[in-house]
């Protein structure tokens, strides 16, 4: 049938584009994922929704489209740790697999999932293939107290080529939103999402209220997921979609983080963190703090 239907009513302008509902957000973003549809009418709405911006009903949509369609984590006796990772070191170590690592070692299963979306940058893939922790080849059970990393194109195809879509047309696009906040397993989960402004964090939270997801909002380090080392920032919590505030957010920012490095190389990222999990470094206290709400969460998923 084609989207273009779709395209109309988000493609009038900021100011006369009208919201799609939930089941057409469904249908609409199933159509792109399952490859019905022309490239001139993916770019079109990739435009039109980056111009427009996306409501909570259309990414709860768009949700239900991916779950659909992913291929899933078998769900385990603990609650699956989620943890996206598209953006990657710019200014500081990216700190990912060291947050991933960490909640490993209390016990839980973590996935990290991602692509690089961004160019000239240092990956958690790669620090965590450095760190013994390749990316996994087929779909299967994460055991508790191990960490797997799932490229985008192993949980779904479809998926990260609408993220390549950027490299074409210079924007983001909901896809970029969507891998950001979906569930790839069907057991329980623990979502870790981060947003870089404002905005984006409402959107966020009330898509997860709609879903009933359990989930840590939260600013992240640089658009990855875990806490910035250098501040105390406002974190939320959602068990099955209620919201709780976990932790305010504090003003000022560390001038220094003991041990950690300046450089952002991944031989260095990967001497920080094995040093810090050795115990030669201390744990930073914004990471810390972290990994403490999401076991809480984790708890109760």
């Amino acid at each position: 049938m084609g989207i273009s239907q779709y395209i109309k009513e988000i493609g009038r302008g900021a100011r006369g584009a009208k919201p799609l509902t939930r089941e057409q957000a469904t249908d609409l973003f199933g159509q792109v994922l399952d490859g019905t549809v022309t490239d001139l009418e993916i770019g079109g709405f990739c435009l039109a929704m980056r111009i427009k911006g996306e409501t909570p009903e259309e990414m709860a949509g768009f949700l239900d489209a991916t779950h659909a369609r992913l291929h899933h984590i078998p769900a385990g006796d603990r609650a699956l740790v989620v943890l996206p990772s598209y953006n990657g070191a710019r200014k500081l170590p990216v700190l990912t697999p060291l947050l991933a690592m960490l909640l490993a070692r209390e016990g839980l299963p973590v996935l990290v999932h991602g692509s690089a979306t961004e160019t000239a940058r240092v990956l958690a893939s790669n620090v965590l293939a450095a760190l013994d922790v390749p990316p996994m080849t087929t779909i299967g059970p994460i055991a508790n107290g191990t960490v797997g990393f799932a490229a985008t194109e192993l949980l779904n195809p479809a998926l990260k080529r609408l993220l390549d879509v950027r490299r074409v047309v210079g924007l983001r696009n909901p896809g970029h939103s969507v891998v950001k906040l979906m569930q790839p397993t069907v057991g329980p989960s623990v979502v870790v999402a981060s947003y870089t402004h404002p905005e984006y964090a409402r959107v966020m939270a009330e898509t997860f209220e709609l879903m009933g997801t359990t989930a840590l909002l939260s600013r992240g380090l640089e658009g990855e997921v875990v806490s910035d080392p250098r501040r105390t920032a406002q974190i939320d919590g959602f068990v099955r979609g209620a919201r709780t505030e976990l932790q305010a957010q504090a003003s000022g920012t560390a001038t220094e983080v003991p041990g950690l490095p300046k450089e952002i190389d991944v031989a260095t990222t990967v001497d920080y963190t094995r040093r810090v999990l050795n115990g030669e470094l201390p744990v930073p206290e914004a990471i810390a703090a972290q990994v403490g709400h999401i076991k809480q969460l984790a708890s109760h998923a």
